[in-house]
């Protein structure tokens, strides 16, 4: 199965739909009138449908086992033809589109069994997706000028500035920030030092950085003073942000309830401060990114860009 760890989970819905076509007038009437000897059709055929949108895993392999959270079913009838239409939604971290449209084949499949003792020339056809809401697909569109972008990464750490350890988590941050087409103008590492985390605020905020992002330094230990030195120079502190990183990593260790990460604005940059470690830091990425980048629209005054 594809892994699907990594997402965050957003409000999905797809829609399919399906087309039965009967072969004479007199199966619609009976279908109308509650006459096929089976029973109620549109009935039957909607009990069976929400079953094969539960029972979707275990029939395709590689389909994730997710929570159903509302599924309609509807029945248009054009001529000979059925029209059905299946719609399913679900909170979770991937979409609802197979489910629906196999909701939608096994109404059909139903409707095919329940009226072939009396129409031998029924069809079943057009069964497809006619739309998908939610996940990374319906937001990508929103950030239109991320590549006018500019970040900086700076790295703060008495040990990997003096050469005793190599940087991993700030380049884990560069490769996200680069799928996500932002510019990355400043890449430091410096000690975990009051003096110089404050520096780089002030010089990447007068050189008009859009996004200055911090790792290490946010531990509990004495000699972590990240947070402390940048929350000061905040003209604004955003706590969503730093509540869905932290909530992110709670799902994945019980220990990111010791989480110090900060988030707040100064002028028109977003400025981050995320734990040091090499998972710690990806893992603060994958929680916002790409939809942080959002703020920038609301910074310029562009609420919905």
């Amino acid at each position: 199965m594809v892994d699907i760890t990594f997402k965050t989970y957003t409000l999905r819905k797809a829609i399919a739909t399906a087309i039965v076509k009967v072969s004479k007038q007199e199966t619609i009437d009976a279908i109308i009138n509650r006459q096929v000897p089976k029973g109620d059709v549109f009935e039957m055929a909607k009990a069976a449908g929400l079953l094969g949108v539960k029972k979707t895993p275990d029939l395709l392999p590689d389909c994730h086992p997710l929570p159903i959270e509302f599924t309609a079913i509807r029945y248009r009838i054009d001529g000979l033809e059925i029209h059905i239409e299946l719609e399913v939604h679900t909170i979770y971290k991937t979409g609802v589109e197979v489910e629906a449209m196999h909701g939608a084949s096994v109404v059909a499949l139903t409707m095919y069994d329940m009226l072939k003792p009396i129409d031998k020339g029924i069809e079943i056809s057009t069964m497809r997706l006619i739309e998908k809401k939610g996940g990374k697909s319906d937001f990508k569109d929103k950030f239109k000028n991320r590549k006018d972008l500019k970040a900086a990464v700076i790295v703060c750490s008495d040990t990997i500035s003096t050469g005793q350890k190599e940087d991993k988590a700030g380049k884990a941050i560069i490769a996200k920030l680069k799928t996500c087409g932002v510019e990355i103008g400043a890449y430091e590492i410096i000690p975990d030092e009051k003096d110089q985390i404050q520096n780089c605020v002030h010089r990447f905020s007068k050189d008009k950085y859009n996004l200055l992002i911090y790792t290490g330094g946010t531990g509990l230990s004495a000699r972590d003073v990240t947070p402390e030195s940048i929350e000061p120079l905040l003209d604004r502190r955003i706590r969503g942000i730093e509540e869905s990183i932290r909530n992110y990593g709670q799902d994945r260790t019980p220990y990111s309830m010791l989480s110090r990460s900060v988030a707040g604005v100064k002028g028109n940059m977003l400025i981050l401060a995320l734990p040091g470690s090499t998972n710690g830091a990806k893992e603060s990425m994958d929680a916002i990114f790409p939809h942080v980048l959002h703020i920038f629209g609301i910074l310029n005054g562009n609420r919905h860009d």
